[in-house]
């Protein structure tokens, strides 16, 4: 195999803006058709078209699938794509539950296939050049991480509506923003062993929560703390590890400083911050180059979600002050 042909199913924000044009750069990648029930959508790209992945599935031309669909369609999509002897890059989360995630996972050793999932921060150049610095003991043992990511949910063009959706979504940000830092949590700490959080409807009345906050305690001891919120005007992608010698700040972790007792760097993530991620998944298909974030890797986080779903509902807050049980 000398070239990976994709079709991408769904062409939404992320596709249209990330996913596709990654596709499109990348040299050993072809886009050879689309999967998506509005015609229009696939007219731009002059490749195939299908209404669905079933139909698309009976061509035999194309050896790789991107799943870029609502959270509750991965597992359905991903197993069928595999069981046709395709290879999968689904984006995040795994799936809606965990036990689907683990049989996604199944899925592609049964098929011998790769079955990569889109934490593309694992990529990121700083993310890396973290990891380098914490085996090396940079700030000593690391006994803390602290993380937030908040801003306001918008849905201007009508991309982003299923993600308040909770059979579409499955949570708001727990699952849409927490999922990526509590994968580099998992990336740098190892196995999750407890886990707590709680969820809440503090100023929008969404079916899935707007806030979240979550715990974690690893078997390394490290305790992580996600705070994620599409609540906040005041716009936060903070990032810290404390350990027993020093401190390493990521802040804002989508840009390229590192601050870490050694010095500061300045490692900028790629312009299309889908393409290594992309160039990952052809390097391993191509070359059986190691995933960044496989199917097998990605199921912990998706564990750590459904620990903090199973503590109940979001709280809603109404005017008062008070609050009360939303229903999820």
């Amino acid at each position: 195999m000398s070239a990976v042909n994709w079709i991408v199913v769904g062409v939404g924000d992320i596709a249209t803006k990330r996913v596709i044009p990654a596709i499109q750069e990348e040299a050993h990648s072809k886009l050879y058709g689309v999967v998506t029930s509005k015609p229009e959508k696939a007219a731009r790209y002059g490749c195939k078209h299908w209404a669905s992945l079933d139909e698309a599935l009976t061509d035999e031309a194309f050896n790789a699938v991107y799943i870029a669909t609502p959270v509750a369609l991965h597992a359905p999509q991903t197993v069928a794509a595999l069981a046709a002897s395709r290879h999968v890059l689904c984006e995040k989360p795994v799936a809606l539950r965990y036990e689907d995630a683990k049989v996604m996972a199944a899925a592609a050793r049964n098929a011998g296939r790769v079955l990569g999932i889109a934490y593309y921060r694992r990529t990121y150049p700083k993310v890396q050049r973290a990891m380098e610095l914490l085996r090396a003991g940079a700030i000593g043992r690391p006994v803390l991480a602290e993380i937030n990511c908040h801003g306001w949910f918008a849905d201007e063009d009508g991309f982003r509506s299923w993600l308040v959706d909770p059979q579409l979504a499955g949570g708001g940000p727990l699952y849409d923003i927490a999922s990526h830092r509590i994968d580099l949590l998992n990336y740098f700490f190892g196995k999750p062993l407890r886990v707590t959080g709680q969820r809440s409807n503090t100023v929008h009345g969404y079916g899935v929560e707007d806030s979240a906050t979550v715990l974690i305690e690893y078997e390394s001891g490290v305790r992580g703390i996600v705070d994620v919120r599409w609540n906040s005007h005041a716009v936060r992608d903070q990032f810290r590890i404390i350990g027993t010698d020093g401190e390493m700040v990521l802040t804002p972790l989508n840009g390229g400083a590192l601050v870490h007792p050694g010095g500061e760097e300045d490692i900028p993530p790629h312009a299309n911050l889908h393409y290594p991620c992309i160039a990952n998944f052809v390097d391993a298909v191509l070359h059986g180059a190691p995933l960044l974030s496989s199917g097998e890797t990605a199921i912990a986080t998706d564990w750590v979600t459904a620990q903090v779903m199973r503590l109940g509902p979001p709280a809603r807050y109404v005017a008062t002050g008070k609050t009360s049980e939303g229903a999820n």
